[in-house]
């Protein structure tokens, strides 16, 4: 039940995009046409959803402290947290590095309609973010840290495809000069945040 709870909180409540603007660099350059941000926001999701995980089993059992006490007792004071930030973003460029090649090879439209933020998925702080707070929230295991991944994943792709939707139609609407582009994007972002404020009244 308490990994439903947080899979539901993190797609509506804890939204990477509406709740702490994360990834908005991918997000919005690729909204602009509901196909690409389809393809992009599985392509994160898949990888939020395998990485935060991994990074739980590695936070749990190598890198926080006390963590390799199941090697020797002699090992019960070693804490290699310090190693966190490099471990995860290793982890979470392999898997990028994966679901490019898979990609170019059965979809290579969608690929070139990615260009250069597909690999950038490697530096999206919402997917190293996702690992963050898995670690600073101390989650009791790896059920619950999938379903994270997972939610927030989902969380940060519904989001990419409600704003491609929406600018899809921007495209035949009288949007003044100043605010063609990122400007108006940045103003619906902020009113679709407030909306999802409204998620906050859920009991969970």
């Amino acid at each position: 039940m308490e990994s439903l709870n947080i899979f539901i909180k993190s797609i509506f409540i804890d939204n990477m995009v509406f709740a702490f603007f994360f990834g908005m660099c991918s997000y919005i350059a690729v909204s602009k046409s509901v196909k690409t941000a389809m393809g992009l926001g599985v392509a994160v999701t898949f990888v939020m959803a395998v990485t935060v995980p991994l990074n739980w089993l590695l936070n749990e059992y190598v890198l926080k402290a006390g963590a390799l006490s199941w090697l020797s007792e002699s090992f019960h004071d070693v804490d290699l947290s310090f190693l966190s930030f490099i471990v995860f973003i290793a982890v979470i460029a392999s898997f990028v590095q994966l679901v490019e090649m898979v990609v170019e090879k059965f979809t290579p439209a969608l690929y070139n309609s990615l260009g250069i933020f597909l690999p950038l998925i490697a530096v999206n702080c919402a997917i190293m973010g996702g690992s963050l707070f898995m670690q600073e929230r101390e989650y009791a295991n790896i059920g619950q840290a999938t379903a994270f991944g997972l939610g927030s994943g989902l969380g940060w792709w519904l989001a990419i495809i409600m704003m491609a939707a929406i600018r899809e139609r921007l495209a035949y609407s009288n949007v003044p000069a100043p605010l063609r582009g990122p400007g108006i994007t940045f103003i619906i972002t902020g009113l679709m945040g407030i909306a999802f404020m409204a998620f906050l009244g859920i009991q969970l």
